[in-house]
């Protein structure tokens, strides 16, 4: 039986911090106070959980999940991976969430008023939990960049958001997924919120030819770490694991 390795501490240096004037919104959204770092209680930490009967199996596939007439327009892509800890250890049973605007860089949203249109068949939203190797898969299309009020001209480039449940509802991160090549990465302020380029590259899909299904889709892998001084940056924690 393997015995439990101990937990590695973030690395301060390669998450991004709260305060970033650059980007905007973080300015009236982070905190002027030192951070309490507070322990977690037995109910945060116990239940409930997630199963597979909660997942059904067309969850994880965004081409299909939505659709009412016909198909979604736009690139078709799988994004799969694996999520992991700090120890490079599968962790299985673990909900994963993705949300992200169309092909026209658009979100299914009442506030998006971008004048990209609405993708009749496309809800833009899926999950699917972790198999015992901590794989996950989706199935969607390439999302479009769209403009954001950060500056004058602005633009966000194509991301996935992602969630990640941990074994209670309390335990969630958040982070988001750039594609491989798109010129608009370096120029985010959200991007450039984090202090080093090599965080930055764990934030990035690769494209993965061996898994493209040809004639059909193309193919990105990006795995997820959980915790220590390497993990996936994760926007919603920037307090600590």
């Amino acid at each position: 039986m393997t015995s439990p390795a101990a937990f590695n501490d973030r690395d301060r240096r390669w998450h991004p911090p709260a305060l970033t004037p650059d980007y905007k919104t973080s300015v009236a959204r982070s905190p002027r106070s030192d951070l309490i770092r507070l322990p977690n209680t037995i109910s945060e930490v116990t239940g409930p959980v997630f199963g597979h009967n909660d997942i059904d199996p067309v969850d994880g596939d965004l081409l299909k999940n939505y659709a009412k007439d016909g198909d979604p327009i736009g690139e078709r892509i799988i994004v799969h991976g694996r999520v992991l800890d700090e120890n490079a250890r599968a962790v299985p049973n673990t909900l994963v969430e993705i949300w992200q605007a169309n092909a026209g860089g658009r979100y299914r949203h009442r506030n998006d008023t971008y004048f990209a249109p609405i993708d009749p068949n496309f809800g833009g939203c899926g999950r699917v939990l972790t198999d015992e190797s901590g794989y996950y898969r989706f199935t969607t299309v390439k999302p479009g960049a769209y403009p954001w009020p950060n500056g004058e001209n602005t633009w966000r480039p194509a991301h996935i958001h992602f969630s990640i449940f941990g074994t209670a509802f309390c335990q969630r991160l958040i982070t988001q997924l750039y594609f491989e090549g798109d010129p608009l990465i370096p120029k985010c302020a959200i991007v450039n919120a984090i202090p080093d380029p090599k965080a930055v590259q764990t934030l990035i899909a690769t494209l993965d030819m061996d898994a493209t299904i040809p004639f059909d889709s193309i193919a990105y892998k990006f795995d997820i770490v959980l915790r220590g001084g390497r993990s996936t940056p994760f926007e919603n924690r920037p307090e600590g694991n």
